[in-house]
C-alpha cells in the first residue's frame, strides 16, 4: 500500500518500503539498540540484519493515511527493555510523523534477541 496526500500542487504517494527504510534508520541510532533482526520461520532462528536490509525487520501497514509499524530488534544485553522501547517509540513515532506528513497510529515492538556488547 502507499500513502497519499493531496496538495495544491498535485498528489504525492509514499510507498511503505521507503517509510520502512527511514524508520529503520531512526532505530538503529535509537540507544540499547543493536540492530532489527530477522525471524526465519522454517527454523525460527533469529538473524541479526546489516544496514543494508533492515526493512527486512520492519513492517509498515498503511490504512486510510495512518501508520502500523512494527519493528523486530535485537537490544543489548544490561539494559532496560521498556526504556529502550519507549525511546523508540518517542523517536520514531514524532520524525516519522514529520517526514511523512501523516500520523502514526501504532508502533508495535518484538524483542526478538539480546546482545552483549564489548
Amino acid at each position: 500500500m502507499k500513502g497519499r496526500m493531496s496538495t495544491a500542487l498535485g498528489e504525492v504517494t509514499i510507498d511503505a518500503g521507503v517509510i520502512a527504510k527511514y524508520a529503520g534508520t531512526l532505530a538503529v541510532e535509537c540507544f540499547g539498540i543493536v540492530g532489527m533482526a530477522y525471524v526465519s520461520m522454517t527454523d525460527g532462528l533469529v538473524k541479526l540484519l546489516k544496514r543494508e536490509s533492515l526493512t527486512q525487520g520492519i513492517s509498515v501497514v498503511i490504512d486510510d493515511n495512518k501508520l502500523t509499524i512494527a519493528f523486530h530488534v535485537i537490544v543489548v544485553y544490561g539494559v532496560s527493555i521498556s526504556a529502550v522501547a519507549d525511546n523508540l517509540i518517542h523517536n520514531v513515532k514524532y520524525k516519522v510523523e514529520e517526514f511523512t506528513g501523516m500520523e502514526v497510529e501504532k508502533i508495535n515492538i518484538y524483542v526478538e534477541g539480546v546482545r552483549v556488547i564489548d
